[in-house]
């Protein structure tokens, strides 16, 4: 099991070339908080409406994926488990709690992240956690 960001979380469900095949294979069976869904479907709004990288028809089916994979592919944690931890590494850092919230969980369950964004996973790896590579 692994730990994952909505970045990467993102990219496999709106199939973003080059990494979504890669990732596809740790989507099987992963953690993240529960704030991914709120991340994901922004950024599934974002492909529909700023980007028009997807159609309304894609932006839906988009959308149904993210929920079919929770409780079966994604399991959910309450964020609120982890905001402390999350804060702190936010402000020693200077990265946003969002991105902080991931790696808490991981540094809590001991967990590998799959993460896509470059500073998150620099700050990820200075603390410890093991950071997947795609």
């Amino acid at each position: 099991m692994i730990v994952v960001d909505a970045s990467a979380l993102a990219a496999f469900i709106l199939r973003e070339e080059v990494v979504w095949r890669s990732i596809s294979n740790y989507i099987k069976y992963c953690i993240s908080v529960d704030h991914v869904v709120k991340e994901v479907l922004n950024t599934i709004w974002k492909a529909y409406i700023l980007r028009e990288f997807i159609d309304l028809d894609g932006a839906k089916k988009a959308y149904n994926l993210l929920l079919s994979l929770i409780g079966r592919n994604l399991l959910l944690e309450p964020e609120l488990n982890y905001i402390d931890k999350a804060y702190e590494i936010s402000i020693e850092n200077r990265i946003t709690v969002y991105d902080s919230l991931y790696i808490a969980l991981a540094l809590d369950k001991q967990l590998p992240l799959l993460t896509l964004d470059s500073q998150q996973r620099r700050i990820a790896q200075q603390l410890g956690v093991e950071v997947v590579r795609v």
